[in-house]
């Protein structure tokens, strides 16, 4: 098992005493009529991880208040795991608090912050997979402010990859072929790609000419990730395996694989 690192609570590491430790029971923190309306992480898509390469997302906060936000003071964090100690596992800070805001009106401000996640650094091991918690802080003009435990989630996906292999090619027309494949996904303890076992995972075929995909059959991954099933060959086409993807892991298709039938 890889060791689990606790991270320490953003409110100490940062001394923003008006953000309370997100994950605890408190209520929502609120004074005025300021509102938060709107919490997006990564443009609303899945932020997936291999095992190596960190990647860069923002988080855009729309805040609405009768005197304006404050420019420079929303504050967002995504977090996966709290402990009672105020530590985390998972936890992940914007690198510039301020963000880059911008007036939508003089009561609505936008302001988007960008967020580093390190596979090796932030996710802690394979059980922060999953759904991570976004918290937000905004202030007004006029000294309103809220502070909102559970903003938005967002998903931080392990990486899936995916092979396929079509043979004999080429092949006489309606006999069978057998496509073999592979589905492995980032290893957040070993930081390797490993099989991903029991997944169902659909074998398409795009006959030649034609733009779109058709599934021929869902085959089930062996124990160690592997694939292989036959079919017959209509035609000249493009064999693949899809994988839909699991609460934890990406979705992926494996490259086509041509094969000619004579």
């Amino acid at each position: 098992m890889h060791h689990r690192t606790a991270v320490a609570g953003f409110a100490g590491a940062l001394a923003l005493s008006a953000l309370a430790m997100p994950g605890t029971a408190q209520a929502d923190e609120v004074s005025g009529d300021i509102k938060i309306t709107k919490v997006v992480v990564n443009g609303g898509k899945n932020i997936v991880l291999g095992t190596a390469d960190a990647k860069t997302f923002t988080i855009a906060v729309t805040a609405t208040d009768d005197s304006g936000i404050e420019a420079g003071n929303t504050f967002p964090v995504m977090w996966h795991t709290p402990l009672p100690n105020g530590d985390y596992y998972g936890l992940v800070i914007p690198d510039n608090i301020a963000g880059k805001c911008v007036h939508q009106s003089s009561t609505t401000t936008t302001c988007t912050h960008t967020l580093n996640i390190n596979p090796r650094v932030d996710v802690q091991d394979n059980t922060t997979a999953g759904t991570w918690t976004v918290s937000v802080h905004v202030q007004a003009n006029d000294g309103d402010y809220m502070t909102k435990d559970s903003a938005a989630t967002a998903k931080v996906l392990r990486n899936a990859r995916l092979t396929a292999n079509a043979s004999p090619e080429p092949v006489k027309k309606n006999k069978t072929i057998t496509v073999t494949g592979s589905l492995t996904r980032a290893n957040w303890e070993t930081y390797k790609y490993g099989g991903y076992t029991k997944q169902p995972v659909k074998l398409q075929f795009k006959k030649k000419g034609t733009s779109a995909y058709k599934t021929l059959k869902t085959v089930t991954a062996d124990n160690k990730g592997s694939l292989r099933t036959t079919t017959k060959a209509t035609a000249d086409g493009y064999y693949r395996y899809s994988f839909a993807g699991s609460p934890t892991t990406s979705a992926v298709a494996s490259t086509a694989d041509y094969v000619d039938v004579k």
